[in-house]
């Protein structure tokens, strides 16, 4: 235990001179002697220490080179990585689609009924879950696909799409940008996930894995729209600005 609380200390001791800037990102930290003799410990107690900064993403060992800084700008949110909406929502169509496909043939009715149900709160028609707990649209599309996702009776595909889940809902980027694409094309999540349920109903995994896909194409070309219209919307506010610093140099002259 005492071990533990020295790599621990002395793990938190190289934070501080990273955070303070002593070693910025992309510098080598000195050797595991230089630390050992800095802080008065054995290099054994130092190497531990670079082990968990690296498992922390922090710092890369490089065998036969030395430990290196990392970029904090790069950390993980919460263990996951820093993903963009159009990254996610590919890594999402490829899974997902493959996982509805696997689901297909082993679905049970309990859970397309449980399907259905979710599909009739993101359309308004119900607030509550099956076991009577108030639920949103929102929670309902999350329940939905891992309800998919626990279908394939594969835990591996259930974390990594749980995962998946937790990287658009716990960053406030990616949640802004979603929420903005969900409102605008709302008309279209009842039709793609009731596509969804038919084909899983059918027993098609064909077809399941068509629908699945057709609803993330759906949504990429959606933020496409968005990435377009937002990067329009930033020239029209800097023509503005620039509009307005002449209208008054205008007026001084």
């Amino acid at each position: 235990m005492a071990e533990q609380r020295l790599y621990h200390t002395i793990a938190n001791k190289i934070l501080e001179l990273i955070d303070s800037g002593v070693f910025p990102p992309g510098s080598r930290l000195p050797g595991e002697r230089d630390l050992a003799q800095k802080f008065g410990v054995s290099r054994v107690a130092v190497r531990e220490a670079e082990i968990a900064l690296q498992a922390q993403g922090r710092i890369e060992i490089k065998v036969g080179s030395g430990a290196y800084v990392l970029d904090s700008g790069n950390l993980a949110l919460n263990g996951l990585p820093k993903v963009g909406p159009f990254e996610l929502t590919e890594a999402r169509a490829l899974f997902e689609a493959e996982a509805c496909a696997l689901a297909a043939p082993i679905i049970t009715n309990e859970s397309i009924a449980h399907l259905e149900h979710l599909i009739a709160i993101m359309s308004g028609k119900e607030t509550c879950d099956l076991d009577g707990s108030p639920m949103g649209p929102d929670e309902a599309d999350e329940a939905f696909h891992n309800v998919i996702a626990r279908a394939t009776n594969n835990h591996a595909i259930t974390f990594v799409i749980d995962s998946m889940w937790k990287m658009r809902t716990e960053a406030a980027q990616l949640q802004n940008v979603y929420r903005t694409v969900c409102d605008r094309d709302a008309s279209h999540r009842e039709d793609e996930h009731q596509a969804i349920v038919t084909a899983l109903r059918n027993r098609d995994s064909a077809a399941a894995r068509t629908a699945m896909r057709a609803h993330f194409t759906r949504m990429i070309d959606a933020l496409l729209q968005e990435s377009e219209e937002a990067a329009y919307r930033e020239v029209q506010r800097k023509a503005s600005e620039s509009r307005a610093r002449f209208t008054i140099m205008h007026e001084l002259t």
